[in-house]
């Protein structure tokens, strides 16, 4: 073959076996695309210097590198404990929690859906329309707006629901002279009033001149003593005149403050039948109950009454831990009957724990007395210690317990909700009792328990939600048989 045939040849194998090496590298690239990419030809470790032949206490030795998947993926990141709680194993105590969660949850879902979110949404709502400056200009009047007349409703459920007016006149014949009336009713058999102007007298001091009337047919009476059942729950009226000076003087030790009245009290009950349940003197004349203490004549008294409570607290925003002591001594006597004088006195002593931000749990324990002064003297039953309402063991309605004495422990939990509510929840032990606490025993004590929010501030004019039962004593099975549901607007002069 020629030089010049030889010559071609060879550059036409060398461009075929260049081609050929091309196509292969191609191909070896795209299987590795699909495959992850292969590892890399294995290279001979560099040999290491003699400081890092062996470790050493001044130089550890070096972590293991964790070796890739043979697919050349990298391995799946285990979820990170963002919290840092982990997941502890179950104890008895978390077992134990789920009882008084039980037992709780009305009140929880009550408190929690019923009352602090639309709560919650109202005031939000409010604030972000104005509402309160739009009400304020429908309501309040003159040209220093210290004037002014709402309307009012109150829900206390068990008794007959109430509407009416509060009306306000501050700074009426001078500074801080202010007068307050407040008049509700729910039909010409129910009619209440109260009329208070405040003179003051220095710079925590003052003098209310108060007025007040009642014409109610709804009052409820179980008996006397710890040992009434829910079932003996009969109903009388009662029309009242009530009238006296009130001193008050908060200017004493931090929130400490005295009050001192004396007044006219004019009582006369009536036989009504109300709300579906027999009236109390159908049930006297049936045999079935004993006319209590003043039922049949009434009374006309007259009484002097003092307080004093001593409390290490300062005003709020302060921090609420410390002390609060209140006692009171009242002295009556029926004008219709020369015998007939008695002696109330009591205490109330408790600690309070501020937890953060003014929210507090308080622990109180109170004994409350009724005493005749004179021998054989009879005391009418409603002058005697009467529990429920907004006294001790708020989950019964006012009335439900009456005897001569009464000895009640209160657990409460108080947190502010809002600048001019809070919300409290508490539960009491106890119950009234003969002379003395002369028949005190543990298993007639009682439980109430309550949840709600109230107003902050003066109570001229208060507003409260608030949800709560009683049980029957611990001998007679400790069942919850009083529910109590209360809503609305009151007074509080």
């Amino acid at each position: 073959m020629a030089p010049r045939s030889i010559l071609r040849w060879r550059i036409i194998h060398a461009v075929l076996a260049a081609a050929s090496a091309l196509v292969s590298t191609s191909l070896a690239s795209a299987q590795g695309d699909v495959d992850g990419g292969a590892p890399p030809a294995p290279t001979a470790p560099a040999a290491p210097t003699p400081s890092e032949a062996a470790p050493s206490p001044e130089r550890p030795a070096p972590a293991p590198v964790p070796a890739k998947p043979a697919s050349g993926q990298s391995p799946k990141r285990a979820v990170p404990d963002y919290d840092g709680r982990g997941e502890p194993p179950t104890t008895a105590g978390d077992v134990a929690l789920w009882v008084p969660r039980v037992i709780l949850s009305p009140l929880y879902f009550t408190s929690e859906f019923l009352v602090r979110r639309p709560l919650g949404w109202l005031i939000t709502t409010a604030e972000q329309n104005q509402w309160p400056s739009a009400i304020k200009n429908i309501f309040v009047f003159g040209p220093d707006k210290k004037a002014g007349v709402v309307p009012t409703a109150f829900l206390d459920l068990g008794f007959r629901a109430s509407f009416g007016i509060y009306a306000f006149w501050d700074d009426l014949l001078g500074k801080d002279n202010h007068l307050r009336l407040h008049a509700t009713t729910f039909g010409k058999d129910w009619l209440q009033g109260a009329l208070a102007d405040r003179i003051p007298l220095g710079r925590k001091s003052s003098i209310d001149l108060r007025v007040e009337g009642t014409h109610r047919p709804d009052q409820l009476f179980h008996g006397l003593g710890p040992r009434t059942l829910d079932s003996d729950r009969t109903r009388f009226g009662i029309d009242r005149v009530l009238a006296r000076p009130v001193f008050e003087s908060e200017d004493l030790w931090r929130s400490s403050r005295i009050q001192v009245e004396a007044g006219f009290n004019a009582v006369r009950f009536r036989d009504d039948a109300c709300c579906d349940d027999a009236s109390l003197d159908v049930r006297i004349a049936e045999g079935r109950a004993v006319a209590p203490p003043g039922y049949r004549s009434g009374y006309t008294s007259f009484y002097q009454r003092g307080e004093l409570v001593i409390d290490s607290r300062e005003d709020r925003p302060a921090n609420q831990t410390g002390v609060r002591l209140e006692t009171y001594l009242e002295q009556g006597a029926n004008a219709r009957q020369t015998r007939s004088t008695w002696a109330k006195y009591g205490a109330t002593f408790g600690g309070i724990l501020d937890l953060k931000n003014n929210r507090t749990v308080s622990l109180s324990v109170a004994t409350l007395f009724v005493d005749p002064l004179t021998s054989g003297g009879e005391i009418p039953f409603t002058e005697q210690v009467v529990l429920g309402g907004s006294g001790p063991m708020r989950g019964y309605l006012y009335g439900r317990l009456v005897d001569r004495s009464a000895a009640i422990a209160t657990l409460k939990y108080k947190w502010p909700i809002w600048v001019f509510l809070d919300g409290a929840m508490q539960v009491a032990m106890g119950n009234v009792f003969a002379p003395h606490l002369e028949d005190f025993h543990t298993k007639l004590l009682r439980m109430s328990a309550a949840i709600g929010v109230e107003s902050v501030g003066r109570p001229d004019h208060t507003f409260e939600i608030l949800t709560g039962f009683g049980t029957e004593t611990i001998e007679n099975g400790f069942q919850v048989t009083s529910v109590r549901l209360l809503f609305g607007t009151n007074r509080g002069f």
